[in-house]
């Protein structure tokens, strides 16, 4: 709620949508306070007038690249509700002839992720968020030997607060070393994406009242959450000409919550009949600004 102060003749506005502040010399130090909040008694009972700040909304990036945040003048915090990797692509199936058997493509890795977390950050600073693309399927070689993309980085640094966290994408799968009469080859599921998680708060109360600690409605569920992505499956090869093998699965991101920042699936391998891999999924980054006390 805006509230309003007479200057030289003149009412003025000083409220949080306008970047204003409101502030109470003290006698002891004799230096001017910040007031968080105001509170008037109405027939009794108190009621707020005035916040320095109010939390904002949530915003989603759901894009891969890079978008530039502008951080309101009175926020100190950032609330990362959930943030993921990109997902590593899976690699197809693979049939022979009379090899002795056929094969499955195996899964990509989910990204590293972050749920829940609350950043220090700096009032009128400019943010640049990058969030990460997905992995692309069979992208390299043959079906006998190849790789799959790996998904890419979802990060946040401030100009001046500096790098805040950083999501490793998911690996792509992998194949090596067969050929069409054989040997039957060998299969490799993506490595799951990293985490630098950074510094991030582990208590403390907005100036609009809420108890950080709280927080728990990102994909992981809980309070300061982060982890590295999952490897998605390997089945590997079957016996016998003609045998069918279904391909792995992908790593399910946010420790297996999540379906944004997951990786692709393998392909089935044989007399299924064989299919291609599957894409991974972009990464994401779900963001709201406070003031903390």
């Amino acid at each position: 709620m805006p509230i309003f102060v007479k200057d030289a003749g003149q009412w003025r506005e000083i409220s949080s949508s306008t970047g204003g502040e409101v502030f109470l010399r003290d006698g002891t130090s004799y230096t001017n306070k910040t007031i968080n909040n105001i509170y008037v008694n109405d027939s009794g009972t108190w009621k707020e007038v005035y916040s320095l700040f109010e939390s904002t909304s949530f915003a989603t990036i759901s894009s891969s690249g890079q978008t530039t945040i502008a951080v309101p003048a009175n926020a100190n915090a950032i609330h990362i509700q959930q943030a993921v990797g990109g997902g590593g692509g899976g690699f197809q199936g693979a049939d022979y002839d009379k090899a002795g058997g056929e094969s499955a493509g195996a899964g990509g890795a989910s990204g590293g992720y972050i749920s829940d977390r609350v950043y220090t950050i700096t009032g009128g600073e400019q943010l640049t968020a990058n969030v990460g693309v997905s992995g692309a399927a069979d992208t390299s070689g043959g079906r006998y030997s190849g790789s799959s993309s790996p998904g890419g980085t979802t990060s946040l640094s401030g100009a001046t607060t500096g790098s805040i966290f950083s999501l490793g994408g998911g690996g792509g799968s992998s194949a090596s070393g067969g050929g069409v009469q054989g040997p039957l080859r060998s299969n490799t599921a993506g490595t799951a994406g990293t985490v630098t998680q950074g510094t991030s708060l582990s208590s403390g109360t907005t100036v609009d009242g809420l108890n950080i600690t709280t927080f728990n409605s990102g994909e992981a569920g809980s309070f300061n959450a982060y982890g590295t992505g999952a490897q998605g499956t390997n089945p590997g090869n079957c016996g016998g000409d003609n045998c069918s093998i279904t391909g792995g699965t992908g790593g399910i991101a946010y420790n297996g919550n999540g379906a944004v920042g997951t990786s692709g699936a393998g392909g089935n391998g044989g007399n299924h009949p064989l299919t291609g891999g599957t894409a991974g999924t972009v990464g994401e980054m779900v963001y709201r600004f406070l003031r903390i006390s």
